[in-house]
Parts: C-alpha cells; structure tokens; sequence
C-alpha cells in the first residue's frame, strides 16, 4: 500500500466511490410510489378536518346568536343576518355586543360566508345558519351538502 495522505479508503476503487444513476432512479421511484400513496390519504383528512371545523363553528356561531337573544329579545333577522352581531341594528335594545372578536362575520373554512335565516326554514328551529360545504358554488347549494344548525 503506498503512503499518502489518507484520503483513500482501503480496498475501493476510484469507479465506487459514488450512487450510481440505477440507485438514484430506485430512491427517486420508491419515494414517488410513497407519495402516491400517502398524499390522497392526508388529503382525504384535511377534507374532513374542514367539515368538522365547519360543524364546530356553526354551533359556535349558535351559541352566540342564542346570547344575542337573551339580550335583545329575539334573533337577528335574515336582513340583518350576521353583521347583527358585529355592529347594533337599528332599533335593537339592550345590544351587549360585539358579540364576535374582530369586526368581521367569519367565514367558513371554504371562505365562504355562513348562510343565515332566520325564521328558520326547518320546523323545529327558529334561525338557519349553514356553511355550503366543500361543494360551495356561487348558486344556490343543494340540501345534502349543508352543513347546518342541529
């Protein structure tokens, strides 16, 4: 063995000191196969990530508009919708508000506004708040995507 420095390793030869193409496009596949079949998995759980939160927000939301009537005296109107609880309507009486933090109604995880009405359309509630869904459209949304008040 001639005497050098020490920067070569014993019994290797210059040719393997490095990955070859073969083993790099094997690493590149393998990780491209794991990908596939991760991703629509996580993807499946942030779709219902947001239609939980969607759900969570939307009692939330019913919560507070049941304080906003034990203040005034009865729920916002459709007209007045949801801005009630941001900023007094005229002629409300014994307004506590705001009633939400920030000076905006929320939007839904879609960045969709909720959909509020109130009288209620459905017996047995007196308002409606619903958020469209992940199938929102700018139209009027089909009843089995709404996620709505119990």
């Amino acid at each position: 063995m001639p005497a050098g420095d020490g920067s070569r390793i014993p019994g290797r030869n210059e040719r393997e000191a490095g990955f070859t193409l073969l083993e790099i496009l094997v690493v590149v596949a393998i990780l491209g196969l794991l990908i596939g079949l991760v991703a629509p998995a996580a993807l499946r759980q942030l779709g219902g990530a947001r239609v939980s939160v969607a759900r969570q927000s939307v009692e939330r939301l019913s919560s507070v508009l049941d304080l906003y009537k034990l203040d005034v005296g009865g729920y916002p109107t459709t007209e007045e919708g949801l801005g009630a609880l941001v900023q007094k309507p005229v002629g409300a009486v014994n307004w506590n508000g705001p009633y939400l933090k920030g000076d905006q109604i929320p939007l839904d995880p879609w960045n969709h506004p909720y959909l509020y009405h109130s009288p209620s359309s459905r017996s047995g509630h007196e308002f409606d708040i619903c958020s469209r869904g992940p199938a929102a459209q700018s139209g009027e949304p089909a009843q089995d995507t709404l996620i709505c008040n119990p």
